[in-house]
């Protein structure tokens, strides 16, 4: 598998901003898209350690970055000498702002866009469950086991850990609450209180492996097909699967109505 990510040109580095431009640090102290053409230098006593204070943090890999800043974010170009440099980041106590990347997938190397916008199925507008759609949920039925454990390790080992956080916060916030909400109410509305609370651990981690496997497609370094594409495609067809350690269960909707079960 492989590391992801543009590497910047030499003497140069990648620079991560708030959407605003504005500095991931203070929020108020250097706005990056409007120095573009521009040198510019942190206020106060240049700084001598990286993540601290007077310094202009940058990293040869974009994805490096999200040590400090996080999703969504903007993307500059930059050239200085560092004063101070690890394995992933450099510190500069002056840089000049070349221009800011607006592909920020193709930066990346990964779908930035969908991450920071990601789809809802819940949202979806669909009609009758297909037979097609059936033999997905059989196939993603007969792969989904330690999902979520695959897809971390695959994809932090990729893009640092530290992109993790990023990523899941973005995707989880819009998504995982309202689905698993959703999914709760409807299976417990179904099943009954008094079976819920035994199933529910059951369903909520069928859930996380559907959130776990959305999440893995948006970043492609599988050689050949990705091993979840089957929850993606119901996923993206505006289904979620739900599992409750005997019954299979498809939700759609704004309420995450059930409509269809079946009983392994």
């Amino acid at each position: 598998m492989k590391r992801l990510g543009t590497v910047a040109p030499r003497g140069c580095y990648w620079k991560l901003a708030m959407p605003s431009g504005w500095d991931f640090y203070t929020g108020k102290t250097i706005n990056y898209r409007e120095a573009i053409g521009k040198e510019v230098s942190p206020p106060g006593a240049p700084g001598t350690q990286l993540c601290g204070p007077g310094l202009i943090h940058a990293s040869k890999n974009p994805n490096d970055c999200f040590v400090g800043a996080h999703i969504p974010c903007a993307a500059f170009l930059i050239k200085g000498k560092p004063a101070v440099k690890s394995k992933e980041k450099c510190g500069f106590h002056r840089a000049t702002i070349l221009e800011e990347i607006t592909d920020l997938d193709g930066l990346f190397g990964w779908r930035y866009s969908e991450v920071v916008s990601p789809i809802h199925p819940f949202k979806i507008e669909r009609g009758s469950v297909t037979p097609e759609e059936v033999a997905l949920l059989d196939k993603w039925d007969s792969v989904r086991a330690s999902v979520r454990a695959s897809v971390w390790a695959s994809v932090w080992d990729s893009v640092r850990a530290s992109v993790r956080a990023s990523v899941w916060a973005s995707v989880g916030d819009s998504v995982w609450d309202s689905v698993g909400d959703s999914v709760g109410d409807s299976v417990g509305d179904s099943v009954g209180d008094s079976v819920w609370d035994s199933v529910g651990d059951s369903v909520g981690d069928s859930v996380g492996d559907s959130v776990g496997a959305y999440i893995g497609s948006l970043f492609p370094i599988w050689d050949g097909k990705y091993p979840y594409q089957e929850a993606v495609d119901l996923w993206r067809a505006g289904l979620v699967a739900s599992f409750d350690g005997k019954t299979w269960r498809l939700h759609v909707g704004p309420g995450g109505q059930i409509v269809y079960t079946r009983v392994n």
